[in-house]
């Protein structure tokens, strides 16, 4: 009994190593499948987000150096805020979540204005950019649909016998603008009878409107009405005369007529307005005022 005991045992013991070593090995195995297929897989978010992986040649053709160059404009209060050497704000924030899901190092070059960053295109400075769509500026940026929207407003002095956007556009009314803006662009296209007086920068020109008693300033509606809070005597006009639509845009030279990385990216773009990433971005950086854009018709 005990040897056909000890017999059995022995018999128990080898089948339990067997299909233990079976087991491991099968388990080896699969758990080589993903690493196996990572290196010849698109890279792949780690966010769990819709646009979740980017084919190699998106992002050849996006981050070209093998870098995101990402142009921020520190000029417009409600996309970017902080220093050139610590920007923060929702610009910021995308670039980030793209650089990520490109899987590259994302390098950011800041400006004062927006004009500037459309001058630096000329250049190659950067891969993206953050800026308003206007006809003269999608000539040489493929823009994607907006992702937020934000006004445009006059700035007065107080005793001003304008009360409208329409009284704005009259001769001998000066108009003190960002050379370059949004705008500018727009308002040189729509103002018949008005003259537009141009500085550098956004905060220069509203400096200028007052230095130089200025019948008006134009600006985007954050930084005026927060300029105006500081400087009394100066009041905003309450109508808007323009809706700025901010979208993503990438060099359109570039990609001579591919349509993949436009394609992402205008993806991308509207899956940071559909999953809460905008709206997050805007309330992080304080900017109740400024609305996402809607879906991309």
């Amino acid at each position: 009994m005990k040897i056909a005991t000890n017999t059995a045992m022995k018999d128990l013991t080898s089948k339990v190593l067997h299909n233990t070593v079976c087991a491991a090995a099968i388990a080896i195995s699969v758990s080589l499948v993903p690493v196996v297929a990572s290196a010849q897989t698109p890279v792949t978010s780690q966010k769990g987000n819709t646009v979740s992986s980017v084919p190699a040649d998106v992002v050849k053709d996006l981050a070209p150096t093998g870098k995101l160059r990402a142009a921020i404009n520190l000029g417009n209060i409600v996309l970017a805020q902080g220093t050139p050497e610590a920007p923060r704000g929702i610009t910021v924030d995308l670039a980030r979540e793209l650089a990520k899901r490109l899987g590259v190092e994302l390098q950011m070059t800041t400006y004062d204005a927006a004009g500037k960053v459309f001058e630096a295109l000329k250049a190659g400075s950067w891969d993206i950019a953050f800026l308003a769509i206007e006809p003269v500026r999608a000539a040489e940026i493929a823009f994607t649909a907006p992702y937020v929207l934000i006004e445009g407003n006059y700035m007065v002095p107080e005793s001003s016998p304008l009360k409208s956007v329409a009284d704005v556009d009259h001769e001998g009314i000066r108009i003190a603008v960002a050379k370059g803006s949004a705008y500018d662009l727009y308002l040189s296209r729509t103002i018949k009878h008005a003259t537009l007086v141009r500085a550098p920068t956004g905060p220069q020109a509203m400096d200028m409107f007052v230095a130089d008693k200025l019948e008006a300033a134009a600006g985007v509606k954050q930084p005026i009405v927060q300029y105006a809070a500081s400087h009394p005597g100066l009041r905003v006009i309450d109508q808007r005369f323009m809706a700025i639509e901010q979208a993503m845009g990438i060099p359109r030279a570039r990609y001579n007529g591919r349509e993949a990385a436009p394609k992402y990216l205008a993806a991308f773009v509207e899956e940071m307005k559909a999953s809460g990433f905008v709206a997050d971005a805007l309330k992080r950086s304080n900017q109740p005022d400024a609305v996402v854009a809607p879906p991309a018709k």
